[in-house]
């Protein structure tokens, strides 16, 4: 049922989440917004940005409270998310969830479950597919422009400074925390087909040093139609910007090809005191004066969207659940040495 406005939560207010938060703050959709943050600094910080109505540090709060309509979960380390989500949908409350959805198949198949059997609106933070660049190869296969798709490539690396920063809260691979996003790209290009094997590689030379990380996995997936593609993905590159994320894609179809630079270097500063910076050019965006640059407000207000208006989400946690699973095989193919198949006979873990 369409409603006029909702209230809508916030659990973790940091990085991402106070994007969230503050595309929320103005958006029309929203009558109170409430948010919940451990950090008592950045929980005044984001309270004051956003005019919330609710400022607090336990997030039980947010689920108990029952003017809320939905809630945005972007808390860390990444096991809180399974039993937050888990406790949000049992209250009854739409939920969007940050990547990923799980640490395993089988709690990704319970909050499915949990959804579907209370009508809730439930999707996963895959925000790439909110960015122009990436809706625009969409669109060219699905429009026939580039023929039949026969493979793709995407690789993606951020800096070092931010690998350590994901590495040191929890120990997941490249695959499950960055080349899961461009997993989900082009299978959401390559539908309805499925994916079946999975190969990979994984190099341990320089994080594993530090944190007992991977610096890169390498992963071939190949679909049930016959289509191959490869996704690579690393986060050793050295400190340019804080924040610096880069990707190359290829899209190559049976009567065209589709190359697209995100690399983010098409904006350049060069000052004495700190040399060349490459701005604009985090994954998660940033906001430059009144307006964001990123994908991250687009998918944030597409989901008030559709809660509000009672309209479907782009990302479905089918989907994610099935991005789950190829990187848990490409985990298990790096370790092993071999291809995986899919589907997965039992979750591994």
């Amino acid at each position: 049922m369409a409603l006029d406005q909702i209230n809508v939560g916030i659990i973790g207010t940091g990085w991402c989440g106070g994007i969230r938060a503050n595309s929320c703050a103005d958006n029309p959709l929203i009558d109170q917004l409430h948010i919940a943050e451990i950090n008592p600094q950045r929980l005044e910080e984001v309270a004051k940005s956003t005019g919330a109505v609710s400022a607090t540090a336990e997030y039980e709060y947010i689920v108990k409270h029952g003017d809320i309509d939905a809630v945005f979960i972007s808390a860390t380390p990444e096991t809180t998310h399974y039993p937050m989500a888990k406790e949000c949908l049992l209250a009854g409350k739409h939920v969007f969830l940050e990547k990923p959805i799980a640490l395993t198949l089988g709690e990704a198949d319970e909050l499915i479950v949990i959804a579907n059997q209370r009508k809730l609106k439930f999707t996963i933070g895959y925000s790439q597919r909110f960015s122009p660049k990436y809706a625009y190869v969409k669109k060219c296969i699905e429009n026939g422009t580039i023929g039949e798709p026969v493979s793709a490539l995407v690789s993606r690396h951020i800096t070092r400074s931010l690998g350590k920063k994901i590495t040191g809260r929890i120990k997941l691979s490249p695959a499950s925390m960055e080349a899961t996003h461009d997993l989900d790209f082009v299978l959401w290009c390559l539908a309805p087909a499925r994916p079946i094997r999975v190969y990979a590689q994984a190099v341990e030379k320089v994080m594993v040093k530090e944190v007992n990380a991977s610096d890169c996995m390498w992963i071939t997936i190949t679909m049930d139609n016959g289509v191959a593609f490869v996704v690579g993905a690393g986060w050793i590159l050295p400190p340019g910007y804080p924040n610096f994320s880069t990707t190359w894609i290829e899209m190559v179809g049976s009567e065209g090809a589709l190359l697209v630079d995100d690399s983010h270097k098409d904006v350049t500063l060069n000052t004495m005191k700190d040399g060349i910076q490459f701005p604009l050019s985090s994954m998660p965006g940033e906001s430059v004066g009144h307006v964001f640059s990123g994908a991250m407000a687009n998918e944030t207000i597409h989901f008030v969207d559709a809660v509000a208006r009672d309209r479907p989400v782009l990302v479905t946690p089918e989907e994610a659940r099935q991005v789950m699973e190829v990187y848990i095989a490409a985990d298990l193919s790096a370790e092993r040495n071999e291809p995986v198949r899919l589907p997965l006979q039992e979750p591994p873990f």
